[in-house]
């Protein structure tokens, strides 16, 4: 092996940082191909190559060479991280157990061909999902199931509450990567995990009001209110909570609906009734794939009205992160309509940031854009929308506009960073 690839930092850091990748050793204006490649904890490979020209010193640097060709074109430092495919379609690529990190290797083949080369460098990035020093506390108090992490420092800390989506089980890496950056996160699980119900056909607020007040009262979070962060369906109820529960102080949804959907939610005697669907707009794809954007029934009429979470009930202040390309459901139209509630009941009109030519997943940074998979709801793959550069760069600018949100309304601190988008 002839060439020497140098990551800064070198090889352990955490997911939602960016590296700088060099490679040396290379003849001047060497072609060459960069290849990355990922195993999640299934055995699940994810690829992504790129296609680059070494200066005349011999030296690539992806913070000033352009890609030419490949998993994508241009300047793009770490598209070899967000450009990752999985080797079988549909599949997410999701991280399951927080304690061990992922393993990304990099090789540096020779020339531009399709077919492997000789591989003349190579490394393993090790990716963590906690930083050093972050305490992961398993949560089985009363009903409530979940994971909290805590920051290194001595606390209190700005406490968040974080619900995933409609897949059910406790997905914990957002989380874990967000108590890094100084908050005390509970990732809290609502079906199909432990003793929990097996489906979300009925739901109880109680049991999030439980994990609110379990939060509230941590020795290590420091009020008098909480954050809520959830996408999708955990969005949506996010939305529920702050609309109906005392104790939220700032609400941030990633592509969530402002109407209940999938199941009857109860709350005290209170029931919304979930939005109807009409499956002869559910539409299929050329590649077989389904899309449902248009599937679910207008919540200004009919029957639908009764579905609608009375968010102007809420006394939070509310930042909706939207991709405009969600093929889920219609995000930006559910965040203009929670905007207009809550004005119209004069409340505080809610931050909205929409993001072009992005999808439905809105991860944290680097994480691969999902371009269709299995809906749990649905029971069959659908496709989520979104152009992976656009999406990746959406992806970096909602983790700081959130983190943002939550600095400044639990903590206190700093401004709003400008959309860059």
């Amino acid at each position: 092996m002839a060439a020497t690839v140098i990551p800064e930092p070198a090889s352990h850091c955490c997911w939602d940082e960016p590296v700088s990748i060099v490679v040396r050793g290379l003849a001047p204006a060497q072609q060459v191909t960069l290849r990355a490649s990922l195993q999640d904890e299934k055995g699940a490979l994810f690829r992504a190559h790129a296609r680059y020209c070494a200066d005349g010193g011999g030296e690539l640097d992806l913070e000033r060479a352009p890609s030419l060709g490949g998993s994508f074109v241009g300047l793009e430092p770490m598209g070899l991280f967000w450009a990752l495919e999985p080797e079988k379609p549909l599949l997410r690529l999701v991280k399951r157990d927080v304690q061990t990190p992922f393993l990304l290797e990099l090789e540096v083949l020779e020339g531009h061909e399709s077919e492997p080369q000789q591989i003349l460098g190579r490394t393993v990035l090790q990716r963590a999902f906690m930083r050093p020093g972050v305490r992961r506390e398993p949560v089985r108090a009363g009903r409530v199931r979940a994971t909290l992490f805590l920051p290194p420092e001595p606390g209190p800390f700005p406490g968040i509450v974080d619900i995933s989506g409609a897949g059910g089980g406790l997905l914990e890496y957002r989380a874990s990567l967000l108590a890094g950056k100084g908050f005390a996160v509970m990732a809290l699980a609502y079906y199909n995990y432990e003793d929990l119900p097996k489906g979300m056909e009925t739901l109880h607020l109680e049991y999030f009001e439980e994990a609110v007040n379990y939060l509230l009262k941590h020795p290590e979070v420091k009020g008098p209110g909480l954050g809520l962060l959830g996408n999708s369906k955990g969005g949506e109820l996010c939305i529920s909570m702050a609309s109906f529960l005392k104790g939220i102080t700032a609400t941030t949804t990633i592509n969530g609906s402002v109407v209940n959907v999938g199941g009857t939610l109860h709350y005290k005697g209170e029931t919304l009734p979930p939005l109807g669907i009409n499956q002869n707009r559910v539409k299929v794809t050329k590649d077989g794939l389904v899309d449902i954007v248009d599937a679910l029934n207008s919540p200004l009429e009919g029957p639908g009205q009764k579905s609608f979470i009375p968010v102007e009930r809420a006394e939070c202040t509310f930042l909706f992160l939207v991709g405009l390309d969600d093929h889920n459901w219609k995000s930006e139209f559910y965040a203009n309509e929670a905007s207009k509630r809550l004005q119209a009941h004069g409340k505080e009109k809610p931050q909205i940031i929409c993001y072009p030519e992005t999808g439905h997943y809105i991860e944290p940074p680097y994480f691969p854009m999902c371009r269709a998979s299995l809906h749990t709801m649905v029971g069959h793959p659908v496709i989520w929308g979104g152009e992976p550069r656009a999406h990746a760069m959406a992806q970096v600018d909602a983790w700081k506009q959130l983190q943002t949100f939550f600095h400044k309304h639990l903590d206190g601190e700093k401004e709003p960073i400008p959309a860059k988008l």
